[in-house]
């Protein structure tokens, strides 16, 4: 069984994603779980600290995708699949990605740490890149920082995809992750070898 502390996450995440953060007070959160203020407060002593508790959730989460490429088939296959499983969380986490700005505006340690794990990501994914070229996968650079733009163009959308999302069909599903999905791991394509774009096809097959 779970413990109130979890339960009081679970809650809040689903109401968060369905009503969007500006909807949810500590007081909403209690009233849904039919647990008087108090208790919640016991845990939780403001709403921040349940926001920064889910944001620091889905970053583990996200962390532990990257440990998938040591179970892959191949680098390419490990980049796919933690794009997937990058967007699924995403997903499971989409209000802070619908509030983006306004929890970057008003919560510091999330922004500060945001700021710091772009670079740790854009270093992780180089580190991709990298072993990609030396596989034979993708082209070697042309441009001047042409790969470390083709990691900022698709940070950008995974950030927003779902913004994206939601303004343009007024609501989301698990359906559009696949939709978005493959819209992302495009960016890629140019850049890839035959034998690079071989793989690529095998992966969208399977």
């Amino acid at each position: 069984m779970k413990k109130t502390k979890e339960l009081i996450l679970d809650t809040a995440l689903r109401l968060f994603n369905n009503q969007g953060l500006s909807q949810v007070k500590l007081r909403t959160i209690a009233i849904e779980m039919g647990i008087s203020q108090g208790n919640l407060n016991y845990h939780y002593k403001k709403r921040e600290d349940i926001i920064e508790a889910l944001y620091f959730q889905l970053v583990k989460n996200i962390d532990e995708s990257f440990k998938l490429k040591k179970e892959s088939k191949s680098v390419l296959h490990a980049l796919f699949n933690i794009s997937d499983t990058i967007m699924t969380n995403f997903y499971d986490h989409r209000f802070i990605f619908l509030d983006f700005v306004q929890i970057m505006r008003e919560n510091k340690k999330i922004k500060t740490h945001y700021l710091k794990l772009t670079k740790q990501r854009e270093r992780q994914f180089m580190q991709l890149f990298d072993l990609l070229i030396k596989e034979g996968f993708l082209r070697s650079p042309i441009l001047e920082n042409e790969y470390i733009n083709l990691y900022k163009r698709t940070q950008i959308m995974s950030d927003f995809w779902i913004s994206s999302a939601v303004i343009n069909s007024k609501s989301i599903s698990k359906k559009s992750i696949s939709n978005y999905s493959e819209l992302i791991n495009q960016n890629i394509f140019p850049y890839l070898t035959k034998k690079g774009k071989a793989v690529y096809h095998s992966v969208l097959s399977c």
